[in-house]
């Protein structure tokens, strides 16, 4: 996805009817290919719109819903396994704690098979079970049914290919429920407003989002806030690298290079803002690489995200970096390049201007490097639109240095008010090599998560962190040194101060130890491992300590003896958006509260895998050949979602009185915890004051 200036107006513009909508991103095509031989191929062919995807068969399991494709008929035997190709993505997902493995763009489907008498002709039949998602919701596991008729050579051709789809439709249209489409237009029997809810129906009248009670709390639409997020980060690791003993240097040299022969003011001004805007561009340059091998192999990032030896190499660099922030040793580019820029630097003009900016950033690397390096490993692992991320951090890295260097360009004589270099220079070499231990640890946490080895704990985790701000605290109050610092160093206010937030740090931080009916420790959510990678952790435990009720109708009882409004959750075992939600949003402290003591919880999951009871089988007719089954208990809720709610995503939230009426207006997908608490407290506010 590309930046444009109005990309967040476009994007607000796409969200706005993205709540209260059925989405159908998959669109298939099934052919039955001869082989000779008495060898056929029956292809299912997958096209995607741009953004969602469809999970591989070779899923791992306790991820999402692996794609199951089956292949029978009466006159067929199957030759081997199904086999799939398209747009392989492996990507590293932090909510499940392993590696998910889809396809985007398209994907095929094969499944061979003969005929076991080739006198015959054969009704082929092909199911496919899948699950599509994109970079915010999932979509109800939906099953579809396609048949072809294949009559080898030679048989009668009595039975013609349209007449063979005529009956398998009038068949399938026998089956009750009927529907043109997967929308609300079902023909079942509804519930009037008076009555009841019943649970052998799904079509409930009075559930009306489009009317409800209340207009507050609207549907909340997400902007993807990571490029701008990532912005901010490289201005404030590019303020942090100003202070580091190797761009001191460069402050005299720059207010040299433009005080010589600055006699004409305009020039002056001109040159001054040339400056900035180079020290800008050269760090953004260094992003273009990114853009290009991105172009040439697309899925390059997710084999750096998900590979076990690029993070321990990652873990390596990164305590590399540290080592030489300690002071045990430099990291420093070949001399000869700094050479080189520095004499381009007296061609003068445009050009001088540039390879003085060009020197700036090379003879600063040794400090920079480790910091640029963090940035690179953040993205890396942070994202799938790695080469922008990059772009954005490295700018907002560059402005940093953009606006101070080119004040100095315009102002030389602000070089006076600016602190002296000095022993307070490598305090903060020092405690940038603290942070880079920290970070460093992060990549091996990923290695030993993606290795499924699981060694790294959550808690083993918090307790090296516990031990690395030990350390960095121990330091700020003089109590170990490092080579460069001086031998009785001066104690200053700031170093005080910061000791003191690394011992609350500290404090923090033991908590994430303590076991718990909701998880802790949030500020540091995405960079723990997760909370399923855990000594305490046991699969009886609930969701946060809450144990929802499945199912719509028993929840709605449940909240009439209570007085309290329903929170439906449309979710899935497989949606990963579903379980960031439960982690990083209802774990919140002003949020779960709410959930456990003013709603009602019910959790309707649509690719839950329990058969239903025969009687409440059915099939309906999608046309173009597509039959979906509703056959198990997450196919009826999906169904459900869709004939009341018009959506089938998850996670899909909505609030609804004992009576069965919506009182605000639902939301849909990861969102931040604003949002949804402000979806949450508007409709239980108006329940409490009006029931």
């Amino acid at each position: 996805m590309k930046f444009r200036n109005w990309f967040l107006l476009i994007l607000l513009f796409l969200c706005a009817g993205l709540n209260a909508q059925i989405k159908n991103p998959v669109k298939f095509k099934f052919t039955v290919n001869d082989l000779g031989n008495n060898q056929y191929e029956a292809v299912l062919n997958a096209t995607m719109e741009s953004g969602w995807h469809i999970y591989s068969k070779d899923l791992p399991e306790d991820t999402g819903i692996p794609t199951e494709y089956k292949v029978s008929g009466k006159n067929i035997e199957l030759i081997g396994k199904f086999t799939e190709e398209g747009k392989k993505h492996e990507e590293f997902s932090e909510a499940f704690g392993g590696t998910i493995i889809y396809y985007s763009g398209s994907a095929g489907f094969k499944q061979k098979f003969r005929l076991k008498d080739t006198s015959k002709p054969a009704d082929v039949v092909a199911e496919i079970t899948y699950q599509t998602c994109d970079d915010r919701v999932c979509l109800a596991p939906n099953t579809l049914e396609f048949n072809q008729k294949v009559t080898p050579k030679g048989t009668a051709e009595e039975t013609a290919t349209e007449e063979t789809a005529a009956q398998v439709k009038d068949s399938a249209k026998k089956a009750e429920p009927v529907v043109e489409n997967p929308g609300p237009a079902i023909s079942t029997t509804t519930v009037s407003e008076t009555s009841k809810l019943d649970p052998k129906q799904l079509k409930i009248e009075t559930l009306d989002f489009k009317n409800p009670l209340t207009d507050c709390g609207t549907g909340s639409t997400k902007v993807d806030e990571n490029y701008w997020t990532y912005l901010f980060l490289g201005f404030l690791g590019g303020l942090i690298a100003l202070l580091t003993p190797c761009v001191f240097p460069m402050i005299p040299l720059t207010v040299s290079f433009f005080t010589k022969g600055n006699k004409n003011k305009a020039k002056g001004k001109r040159d001054a803002l040339i400056y900035g805007f180079f020290i800008l561009l050269i760090f953004v340059l260094l992003s273009v690489p990114f853009h290009l091998i991105d172009g040439i192999a697309g899925n390059i990032f997710n084999e750096i995200s998900t590979s076990v030896w690029l993070n321990i190499a990652f873990f390596i660099i990164f305590i590399f970096f540290a080592g030489s922030f300690f002071g045990y040793y430099d990291i420093t580019l070949p001399s000869s390049i700094a050479n080189k820029s520095s004499r381009a630097e007296e061609a003068g003009g445009i050009i001088g201007i540039f390879f003085m900016a060009l020197t700036l950033v090379i003879v600063s690397f040794s400090c920079t490097g480790p910091i640029l390096g963090s940035l690179l490993g953040s993205a890396v692992t942070g994202s799938a639109n790695v080469p922008m991320l990059l772009t954005f951090a490295l700018a907002g890295f560059g402005l940093a240095w953009a606006i101070v260097f080119g004040l100095l360009a315009l102002f030389p004589q602000a070089l006076q008010s600016l602190p002296k270099s000095g022993g307070w220079m490598n305090t903060v070499k020092v405690v940038l090599g603290f942070v880079e231990l920290a970070l460093a640890l992060k990549f091996l946490s990923k290695a030993d998560l993606v290795s499924k080895t699981f060694l790294l704990k959550r808690e083993l985790f918090i307790v090296i962190w516990i031990i690395i701000s030990i350390g960095l605290t121990l330091y700020l109050f003089g109590l170990i040194k490092f080579p460069h610092d001086d031998k009785k160093p001066k104690i200053s206010v700031t170093r005080k101060i910061l000791g003191v937030l690394g011992i609350g740090f500290v404090i923090y931080l033991i908590q994430g130890l303590i076991p718990s009916d909701r998880p802790k420790l949030q500020l540091l959510s995405g960079i723990l491992p997760p909370l399923n990678v855990s000594y305490f952790h046991d699969e009886n435990d609930g969701i946060l300590g809450m144990h929802p009720e499945h199912d719509f109708f028993k929840a709605a009882e449940i909240a009439k003896k209570e007085n309290k409004p329903i929170l439906i959750d449309f979710t899935g075992y497989g949606c990963e958006n579903c379980r960031k939600m439960e982690e990083f949003v209802w774990s919140e402290a002003d949020i779960l509260p709410i959930l456990q003591n003013d709603v009602v919880l019910a959790s309707l999951y649509v690719d839950d895998k329990e058969e239903l009871p025969e009687d409440q089988k059915t099939k309906i007719d999608l046309g173009d050949g597509q039959i979906k089954k509703v056959k198990t208990i997450g196919d009826r809720w999906s169904l459900f979602q869709q004939v009341n709610f018009n959506n089938n995503s998850q996670p899909h939230y909505v609030l609804v009185t004992p009576d069965g009426k919506v009182i605000n207006t639902p939301v849909s997908g990861y969102m931040p915890k604003e949002d949804f608490k402000k979806f949450l407290e508007c409709g239980v506010d108006y329940y409490k004051k009006n029931r």
